[in-house]
């Protein structure tokens, strides 16, 4: 690479980077209280496990229903106001967790105000982390949009796997009051950040209505909601798996797969412009694959753990890959819309995964997930071949 190209990359990557740390500040958000708030419901409030998870559930629920609003939102109104949007439903969601410390004397009243908490951090998530790829984007050059997709997966994943050891250091020492004013803390600065930085110019023009742009981009989306599957039952069963099999060390998997996933989307993001989306999506597919497959056949942790790391690397360009595709779907003015709606499959995938990977491991035992899992990302992969034979 010349130093000219070099310079030329560098100066893009910052402009993303100043950009997508808005997402950072989001899931970082979401990251601080991921391994606080069941302990805080089943220990300090008193009520049973199910209560515990369902509250970090209502959060994904919330994110469903909201991304394709946010999208249309900012179509309408810009991507700029719509982060700013996004990261104050972040900061209420820390304020609700305040008062809802302060009322742990009455246990439900402490509840309700968790659940109001997480519902506004799924609204945030949608809003801040779909109008930070839209700003990315408008900022820079719509061929650039894998390169801004991708940088935006590296802040969401980094900031997760920061945000959950921070939160429980905090919560030792401050409880859950310390995870909150953090929380407020860091989108306030987030805020004032978003507000210095210049707004992109809204396109007008005749919208396609929303079940256009659904026709449109349905294929792209089912694809990555079914290749979302491998990444699920990793993060939810890998435990139980190494519980299973009488190992231990199921963490560093999850640390092994986060490595394949960050390492391959550093490495390989800019082969989306190169090879186009699709492309690039059927090779990531075929990666998942093999990994999942050596998961389930597993016979080493050290099989496994390679497994992981190729599953890791094989989902990491998924997203951004299918993304770049499906915005080309449609018109600029509706390009929010369609990336709101496609990102939405991923929360779908990941909310069926947990109840229909249980009913699985019911009947068949843990290890049958992964084959599971291999042959719905195979599907994804026939929807994609299907898609590159059609175009």
């Amino acid at each position: 690479m010349s130093p000219t190209k070099f310079q030329t990359n560098l100066q893009l990557n910052k402009r993303i980077l100043s950009i997508v740390i808005f997402t950072f500040v989001c899931y970082l958000s979401i990251g601080l209280p991921l391994a606080v708030l069941p302990g805080f419901v089943h220990g300090k409030l008193g009520f049973n496990s199910v209560l515990a998870g369902l509250i970090i559930s209502v959060q994904y629920f919330a994110t469903l229903a909201s991304r394709p609003h946010a999208g249309r939102y900012a179509d309408h109104i810009g991507p700029k106001k719509v982060v700013i949007f996004g990261l104050s439903c972040c900061g209420i969601s820390g304020l609700m967790y305040v008062f809802a410390s302060l009322t742990t004397a009455t246990p439900m009243l402490s509840l309700i105000l968790l659940c109001v908490g997480r519902v506004f951090l799924g609204v945030g998530e949608s809003f801040a982390a779909t109008g930070t790829i839209l700003w990315g984007i408008g900022a820079t050059n719509p061929i650039h949009t894998g390169r801004v997709i991708s940088w935006n997966g590296v802040a969401t994943y980094g900031a997760m796997a920061a945000g959950a050891p921070l939160g429980v250091f905090l919560n030792a020492h401050w409880g859950l009051v310390g995870v909150a004013v953090t929380i407020l803390i860091i989108a306030a600065l987030a805020i004032a950040l978003a507000s210095t930085k210049p707004a992109i110019t809204v396109v007008t023009g005749k919208r396609l209505a929303f079940r256009t742009v659904v026709g449109k981009i349905w294929m792209h989306g089912l694809g990555l909601g079914f290749g979302t599957i491998g990444f699920g039952v990793i993060a939810t069963f890998i435990t139980l798996y190494y519980a299973d099999k009488g190992w231990s060390g199921a963490a560093f998997t999850l640390t092994v797969f986060s490595l394949g996933f960050v390492g391959m989307r550093l490495i390989f993001g800019s082969n989306i412009a190169r090879f186009g989306g699709l492309k690039v999506s059927v090779v990531s597919f075929v990666i998942e694959i093999i990994g999942l497959l050596m998961i389930w056949h597993g016979h080493s942790p050290f099989s496994v753990e390679i497994g992981a790391f190729l599953t890791g690397s094989g989902f990491s360009l998924v997203f951004p890959a299918l993304g770049v595709e499906a915005v080309k779907q449609v018109p600029q003015q509706n390009q929010g819309t369609a990336l709101g709606t496609y990102s939405a499959f991923l929360d779908l995938g990941l909310g069926i995964t947990g109840p229909v990977a249980g009913l699985v491991i019911s009947h068949f035992g843990t290890p049958s997930i992964y084959l599971a899992a291999a042959f719905m990302v195979l599907l994804a992969m026939l929807i994609t071949l299907k898609m590159m034979r059609d175009a």
